[in-house]
């Protein structure tokens, strides 16, 4: 018997079988080039343009990561600033001349409060649980007090760490606590502090810079400016004193009532206001960084010790208005910081909207390339099952031929 019939038929049904077969993956998937040789270049394009998509999904994951912990940060900067306004406005209060000694220790115990929260702030943990000012050490709280001396100290680092938000950015994925140890003492330029033993007045208020060059050298340098005053024959007078015992600057003080005394020295102008004795003195110190727990601790010392009479008064005021001037250092580098923090944070949401728009065109581009034609596949398909079938039954027709039997 002659079975080509059979091996032709069968060889056909597999045919249209293996047909049928990839017809319903390609409908089911969605892609006509599913291996390499369906397509080579479309199939390779494919697998290049995955890989793109992957990348600017792994970079979408940091943007989020990003975003979250610099949006924490961003917050706290907020409340930071909002908590240096409020010491301000203690300070301010403090230096009205009605304020009494009680309502100075109560001021205190207000600053005491404001440096907990502010430690509170600086020890910010993340929605990750990770404190956000640490460096690259979130898991160690960043600011704690010292046993030994009772300091409050920075155990964080100033590590940095990049992660990539598109292919062509980066962006910081930690921030430091240099925002709250790195402020300049007094205005930046000097720091003023009046002698214990002033018996006078007089204060000694910084009007800013003159000179800048000047300033910067002395800011730069280590030798400190003695301002010492002494009775003339035509009235009290001041002479300023450098680290080499040279006389930088002198004149007379204004004895006039209600005036004030402007003088230069090391490339700033100061104001004398009130009335030094002989004798008397104030010290200009390059300014140095102090944190700003050192900052508010020694506001609650000048606020709890604020000394009785007209010179104790005199030198509490001078004490008060360096906090002011220390005060302002920090909530100017705030401000920087949250605009920094800012600035960040826009890039990240430009990044986000770049990576969105190139994951799109991708994707459009690889359906182009792979995906399959759905109309014309489900006629194919249909097409195809309607011809097996036919093709099934003309089949068994003739297997039932009795001179089919014979063949």
């Amino acid at each position: 018997m002659d079975l080509s019939l059979y091996t032709n038929f069968s060889n056909s049904l597999a045919k249209q079988e293996s047909q049928i077969s990839l017809l319903q993956q390609e409908i089911s998937t969605g892609l006509a080039v599913q291996t390499p040789d369906q397509n080579p270049a479309a199939y390779a394009a494919a697998a290049i343009g995955q890989d793109q998509v992957a990348s600017l999904a792994s970079d979408n994951t940091n943007q989020a990561a990003i975003q979250s912990q610099l949006g924490t940060v961003s917050d706290t900067y907020g409340s930071v600033s909002a908590l240096l306004n409020s010491v301000q406005s203690v300070v301010e209060q403090a230096l009205n001349a009605t304020t009494n000694p009680q309502d100075m220790a109560s001021l205190a115990t207000q600053v005491q409060v404001d440096q907990q929260q502010m430690l509170s702030l600086a020890n910010t943990q993340g929605t990750s649980g990770s404190y956000v000012f640490a460096g690259t050490r979130g898991s160690i709280e960043p600011f704690q007090r010292d046993p030994t001396t009772g300091q409050i100290v920075y155990l964080g680092d100033g590590g940095s760490s990049q992660a990539s938000i598109s292919p062509s950015a980066q962006a910081s994925a930690v921030t430091n606590g240099e925002v709250f140890v790195s402020g300049l003492s007094g205005d930046g330029t000097a720091s003023i502090a009046a002698a214990s033993s002033n018996t006078g007045t007089a204060t000694l208020i910084s009007e800013g810079v003159a000179n800048s060059a000047q300033a910067s050298a002395f800011q730069q340098g280590s030798g400190n400016i003695t301002i010492a005053f002494a009775q003339g024959t035509s009235g009290m007078t001041y002479s300023a004193t450098d680290a080499s015992g040279n006389v930088v600057a002198s004149g007379t003080v204004s004895s006039a009532a209600d005036s004030t005394t402007s003088i230069q020295v090391a490339g700033s102008s100061y104001q004398i206001q009130g009335s030094p004795a002989a004798g008397d003195s104030f010290t200009l110190s390059p300014s140095r960084p102090q944190s700003v727990f050192t900052l508010l601790q020694n506001l609650v010392s000048t606020l709890s010790t604020a000394g009785g009479g007209a010179a104790g008064a005199a030198q509490t005021r001078q004490a008060l208005n360096q906090s002011l001037a220390g005060l302002a250092q920090y909530q100017s580098d705030v401000l920087t910081a949250q605009a920094q923090t800012g600035v960040t944070l826009q890039a990240v949401q430009t990044a986000s909207t770049s990576n969105a728009t190139a994951s799109a065109t991708i994707q459009t581009a690889d359906n182009a390339a792979t995906a399959v034609d759905m109309p014309t596949a489900l006629t194919n398909l249909d097409q195809s099952m309607t011809a097996m079938e036919a093709a099934m039954k003309s089949f068994a027709a003739v297997q039932g031929l009795s001179l089919f039997q014979y063949l």
